[in-house]
C-alpha cells in the first residue's frame, strides 16, 4: 500500500524537488506554509510522514510540528539548512520528530528515511487498531472473555470475567483461575487447557460451575493463540452462559414427560375404573343377598372400603392426566382455607402449628373449589409427615396475588395469576428428588404409608385450570408448595 507524504517548505522549487524524488513511490502532497499544511493534515487522516523545513516565515519548523502532532500520528522528519542543534531539540522534544536531515540532503538517504518512516507509521496504527478492536471486544462483550498464558495465568480479562470471579480485572492478572475462585477445579481446567494447546484448534465444552439448587452453565469457547516462533503460547476463553435456556430446555423435557405420564395414567385409570365398577356391582349384590351371616358381612364390608379407595386413586390419576371435568367457578380461596381449618388441625393432628399468611386483597380464583380443599389437604399432611421428626415445626398457609408478564421465567401465559400453597419448617427436598416431585406413584415414604398421586392430583388440578404447580426449597430448609390458578373473570 502506497504511503502519503506532505511536504512543507515556502521555497516552491524546494517542494518540487522533494516531489521528483517521492513521488514514484509514494502520494505526495504538498505546502508552502505550515498553516495551509495543518488544513490538508485535518483534511486528510491518511498521511503518515511529514517532511517540514525549519526556516519558514509564519512559523518554525520545531512548531509547526508541535502543532502538527496535536492533529496527526503522522512520523515526522525536519529538514534544515542551518546546524541549529537547539531546533532540532525542541522538535524532538515537541514534534517528536523520528528523524532529521541536513539540506542539500542525499536523495537516496531521505528516500529510505522516508519509506522507513511511513513503515513505522503503518506499524503503529496498525498496532492501535488491533488495540483499540480488543478494547472494544473486551469492553462490549456480555460474556466473559479472558486470555491465559501457557500456564493458564490470565494475561487479559474482561469486567464480565472479573465480576464472575469476585475481583477487579488488574487484581486478577497473572494470576490461575482456581487459585481466586473455589467452584472450579483446578486439576480439571489445566488438563482441558493442556489439550487445548496440544491441539493447536479450538474446542468447545459444555461446564457446570456451583453446585447445590443453583448451578450455572457456561458453553467454554477456548480457541489457541500462536506466539511468535508459531506454537500455541495463549487462549482466548469465550464464556457464554446458557444457564436459562439448559433450564427451559430442562422445563421442556419435564413437560413433555409429564405429558406422557398423564397419557398413561389417565388410560390406566380408566381401565382400573371399570374394573372396579364391576368389583363394586358385584360386592353390592353380594351384601343384599347375604342373609345374617356376621363374618361374610365384615369381609364385604372390607372389600368393598377397599375397592373405594381404589376408586378415590382413580380418580386422582384422571385429575392429574387432565381427563376429569374441573367445576371451575370464581372461588375466595382465603374464605376456603378458613372453612377447611378445623378439618386441617385434625387431619395433621397435634405438634405442628398452623399458621395463615393470607393476602387482604386477593383476587378471586378461577378453580375446582372441591379440588382446591383437597388439594391443600394433602399438601398439609405431605407438610405434617415432612416434619414428623420437629417438635417444633410449623406449618403455614399462604394466598398471594400474582402478575405475570412475557418476559417472566415462568411457564405461564401474562395476565393475573391467585397463588396458594403450603409453607413448612422441614428438612426441605433434594435436588435430586425436587425433580420428580410431581411424577405419578414416585414417593420417598416407606410402603404402605403413601401412594405417590397426592403431589401428581395437584399438578393435574393446577394445569387443567390453567395454572400450575411448582416447589421452592430455599437454602436452610423448609419447602413452600404453590397451586398457581389464573385469577377469575369480573364477577
Amino acid at each position: 500500500m502506497r504511503g502519503t507524504v506532505l511536504i512543507v517548505d515556502d521555497e516552491p522549487e524546494i517542494l518540487t524537488a522533494l516531489r521528483d524524488l517521492l513521488e514514484d513511490e509514494f502520494d505526495v502532497w504538498s505546502a508552502v506554509s505550515p498553516i495551509a499544511a495543518l488544513e490538508i493534515l485535518g483534511d486528510e487522516p491518511s498521511i503518515s510522514v511529514i517532511v517540514s523545513d525549519q526556516r519558514m516565515p509564519e512559523m518554525t519548523g520545531d512548531v509547526f510540528l508541535s502543532k502538527a502532532r496535536g492533529i496527526s500520528d503522522a512520523q515526522t522528519i525536519l529538514l534544515t539548512g542551518y546546524a541549529d542543534l537547539s531546533a532540532v531539540v525542541n522538535a524532538v522534544n515537541h514534534g517528536r520528530i523520528s528523524a532529521y536531515m541536513q539540506k542539500p540532503w542525499e536523495p537516496s538517504l531521505l528516500l529510505s528515511m522516508v519509506g522507513n518512516a511511513h513503515e513505522q507509521c503503518q506499524l503503529r496504527r496498525s498496532l492501535a487498531e488491533e488495540k483499540a478492536l480488543l478494547h472494544g471486544l473486551m469492553n462490549g462483550s456480555q460474556d466473559a472473555l479472558s486470555f491465559k498464558d501457557a500456564a493458564g495465568r490470565f494475561v487479559r480479562l474482561n469486567r464480565v470475567k472479573a465480576e464472575a470471579l469476585g475481583l477487579a480485572p488488574e487484581a486478577a492478572l497473572h494470576r490461575r483461575e482456581a487459585e481466586i475462585s473455589e467452584i472450579v477445579d483446578g486439576a480439571h481446567l489445566a488438563a482441558v487447557e493442556r489439550e487445548t494447546l496440544a491441539a493447536g484448534r479450538a474446542s468447545e465444552h459444555l461446564e457446570e460451575r456451583g453446585s447445590g439448587l443453583s448451578p450455572r452453565f457456561l458453553q467454554v469457547t477456548r480457541v489457541p493463540i500462536p506466539g511468535a516462533d508459531g506454537t500455541p503460547r495463549y487462549l482466548a476463553v469465550l464464556e457464554h452462559d446458557v444457564t436459562d435456556r439448559r433450564m427451559m430446555e430442562n422445563r421442556l423435557h419435564q413437560a413433555e414427560k409429564m405429558q406422557a405420564l398423564g397419557t398413561m395414567a389417565g388410560g390406566v385409570a380408566h381401565d382400573f375404573n371399570n374394573l372396579l365398577t364391576a368389583i363394586l356391582g358385584s360386592l353390592e349384590l353380594a351384601v343384599r343377598r347375604n342373609h345374617g351371616d356376621a363374618r361374610l358381612q365384615r369381609l364385604l364390608e372390607n372389600a368393598t372400603m377397599a375397592a373405594e379407595r381404589g376408586t378415590t386413586l382413580t380418580q386422582r390419576l384422571l385429575t392429574f392426566s387432565r381427563q376429569r371435568d374441573l367445576a371451575l367457578r370464581s372461588v375466595e380461596a382465603n374464605e376456603v382455607i378458613h372453612e377447611m381449618q378445623d378439618l386441617i388441625l385434625r387431619s395433621i393432628g397435634p405438634g405442628i402449628v398452623v399458621t395463615q399468611d393470607l393476602a387482604a386483597d386477593l383476587w378471586l380464583a378461577h378453580v375446582d373449589p372441591d379440588q382446591l380443599e383437597l388439594a391443600l389437604l394433602n399438601l398439609c399432611i405431605n407438610a405434617r409427615d415432612a416434619m414428623e421428626q420437629d417438635a417444633s415445626g410449623s406449618l403455614t398457609l399462604v394466598t398471594r396475588n400474582l402478575e405475570v408478564a412475557a418476559d417472566d421465567a415462568i411457564d405461564l401465559a401474562p395476565g393475573d395469576y391467585v397463588s396458594v400453597g403450603v409453607r413448612d419448617t422441614g428438612p426441605g427436598i433434594p435436588p435430586e428428588v425436587l425433580a420428580r416431585v410431581f411424577e405419578p406413584f414416585f414417593t420417598t415414604k416407606p410402603i404402605g404409608k403413601g401412594t405417590g398421586l397426592g403431589l401428581s392430583m395437584v399438578y393435574g388440578l393446577a394445569q387443567q385450570a390453567g395454572g400450575l404447580a411448582r416447589v421452592h426449597c430455599p437454602k436452610g430448609g423448609g419447602t413452600t408448595v404453590e397451586i398457581i390458578v389464573p385469577r377469575a373473570p369480573d364477577a
